[in-house]
């Protein structure tokens, strides 16, 4: 049996869970979320809990059965909860300020950067920190990554868009030849 996929998924209060034969539903305080079911993979709810089964142990299934019961869980969470990651921007005269519901990012292009956030993602701006935040952790996660793929930290004086916490691995630069 799947280690992860065995576990069982609490259900918060507040948080409301629909399975259907095609999709599942969880609305909560924060929005709803939908999901597809997979073929062989079958989704029970009992005593406020949530229990993910599979039909057999063929590989392939026993993979989807972890994953059904994570994507579950994360839509329980994001409803409850919801997801941020935050991003610092370092470099000197790299700025972001937001332009509606917009990034407007300065990172030493000849141009400005505008940035279009989707719908269900909004993004808070402090100094030169942004937090992304939705309900849908694979939405935020993706729109944080854009973000940092508009500047990659670079090696040599860590100039770009970084996430909070990352390590960026410092190159040293030119050394002379000693004659």
């Amino acid at each position: 049996m799947s280690r992860i996929g065995k576990l069982p998924i609490a259900i918060p209060s507040g948080v409301t869970i629909t399975v259907d034969v095609a999709e599942i539903t969880v609305a909560g305080s924060k929005g709803t979320l939908k999901q597809f079911t997979m073929p062989d993979i079958t989704v029970t709810q009992e005593a406020g809990e949530v229990l993910v089964s599979r039909a057999n142990d063929e590989p392939k299934l026993r993979a989807k059965h972890g994953l059904m019961r994570a994507l579950i869980n994360n839509m329980v969470e994001g409803v409850s909860h919801g997801f941020s990651k935050k991003l610092e921007i370092n470099g000197v005269g790299y700025r972001v300020a937001t332009q509606g519901a917009d990034l407007k990012l300065n990172l030493g292009f000849s141009h400005d950067v505008i940035f279009k956030m989707p719908l269900g993602v909004t993004a808070v701006i402090e100094q030169n920190t942004i937090t992304v935040s939705g309900i849908s952790k694979q939405q935020v996660g993706q729109v944080a990554a854009e973000i940092r793929a508009l500047k990659k930290p670079e090696p040599y004086k860590g100039k770009g868009i970084k996430y909070e916490g990352e390590r960026i691995i410092r190159k040293s630069g030119k050394s002379g030849k000693e004659k």
